[in-house]
């Protein structure tokens, strides 16, 4: 597997922890010096590895915003 960077740029909420100390968290993440994402996903408790996640735009998070917003 070829190397890749990552930088949490922000963290923006810790959604659950597991009984290992991993947790799922939302943030804004750079991968590979580019543009930082929104992004979800299970991180080690010192930040150094990690689960598969789901990475989203900007746009994919207004969508899901406002999804939420319109079914309440």
């Amino acid at each position: 597997m070829a190397d890749f960077k990552f930088e949490i740029v922000k963290n923006i909420a810790v959604l659950s922890e597991n009984a290992k100390g991993w947790t799922k968290e939302f943030n804004l993440v750079s991968w590979n010096e580019r543009p930082a994402k929104y992004d979800i996903r299970e991180w080690s408790p010192d930040h150094k590895m990690m689960g598969k996640g789901v990475t989203l735009t900007e746009e994919e998070v207004g969508l899901i915003i406002k999804g939420l917003n319109e079914n309440k």
